[in-house]
């Protein structure tokens, strides 16, 4: 059997892991450069870039087109808040051209590794551009705002438009084909955001309550107008106790809400647990549908894209609400 003294690419990339963090600890500043850093594709021509969640990933396929090869580390039904990155992510991050993720410590236990590797490489958080008066502020203390951005497809849009302007600027030969995606995508991405908005609407106002596992909808219970009630905080870092799920069945069965929505990211006991509080209540709650919050589907199905996984989100409440 080998041992990993006889690994060179495995020993290189500890020893450049410990080297970068030696020298972070030196500056002692937790923050990423002022200046960005330089970056090269690789010898395919072809810039091999990582990204952390499968929503970042979608981005940058459409904007990057055939000059990118993505690589996501986090597959479907993963949990971004609690992920710990794996000797095979280092190194997937180490050999990277450029990396992406989606920031807001959405990723927070890999925030220590992208401000160490972005003073190596290009590693840009795409929801960074996003002005701090569109973003809302989290309830739960784990993190100043909420990391959810993704479900106002406006914000996503404008995190469309951070990939490619770093795209172009890494990459100013190829900027004509990155500013035609992004025109293409965005143009699909506005007529999302219509269909949602339309969609939504057609649920009764007093029937407009979404109810999920953890505060994840945020943003899409205000761009679409539809109150959203969570267990968890924003973060599933955040505990719940027989207490909150306690508070939560009385305000279902005082305000007769008929259906609740698990998550695939996220256990559903929790959910199931308030089910069959409200049965011990007398009141029939139901289970509407599984939404996806911080993970999109299955590869190569209609939710395994963002555009499908919005779609698919919406479609499931309205068919459970309306």
């Amino acid at each position: 059997m080998a041992t990993w003294w006889k690994r060179p690419s495995w020993l290189v990339s500890m020893i450049g892991m410990l080297l970068v963090s030696m020298v972070v600890a030196g500056c002692g500043t937790g923050t990423t450069p002022a200046s960005p850093a330089a970056a090269t594709p690789s010898a395919d021509g072809v810039w091999h870039v990582t990204v952390t969640t499968g929503m970042v990933g979608d981005i940058v396929k459409q904007v990057g087109g055939t000059h990118v090869e993505v690589t996501q580390l986090m597959g479907p039904g993963v949990d971004p808040h609690l992920y710990k990155a794996s000797q095979g992510d280092i190194k997937r991050i180490d050999e990277a051209d450029l990396v992406f993720y989606s920031g807001l410590h959405l990723e927070g236990k890999l925030v220590d590794i992208f401000e160490k590797i972005g003073r190596q490489k290009p590693v840009l958080s795409v929801t960074d551009s996003i002005p701090k008066e569109l973003l809302h502020a989290s309830p739960d203390g784990v993190t100043s705002y909420d990391p959810h951005v993704w479900f106002d497809v406006t914000l996503w849009m404008k995190a469309t438009e951070r990939v490619r302007d770093e795209l172009i600027r890494i990459d100013p030969a190829n900027q004509e084909t990155y500013k035609q995606n992004t025109d293409t995508y965005l143009k699909e991405l506005a007529s999302l955001h219509e269909y949602a908005k339309a969609q939504i609407a057609t649920i009764p106002k007093e029937r407009r309550v979404l109810v999920t596992a953890h505060d994840a909808f945020g943003y899409f219970g205000k761009a679409y107008d539809i109150e959203v009630i969570g267990l968890q905080g924003i973060s599933t870092a955040s505990e719940y106790g027989l207490k909150d799920v306690q508070q939560l069945v009385d305000t279902l069965v005082l305000r007769q809400i008929k259906a609740v929505f698990i998550e695939s990211s996220v256990p559903k006991r929790s959910i199931e647990a308030v089910v069959e509080g409200t049965k011990a209540k007398n009141h029939t709650i139901t289970i509407g549908g599984e939404l996806f919050s911080d993970a999109m589907g299955e590869p190569g199905t209609a939710e395994g894209n963002y555009i499908g996984m919005v779609r698919h989100n919406v479609d499931t409440i309205v068919k459970a609400l309306k």
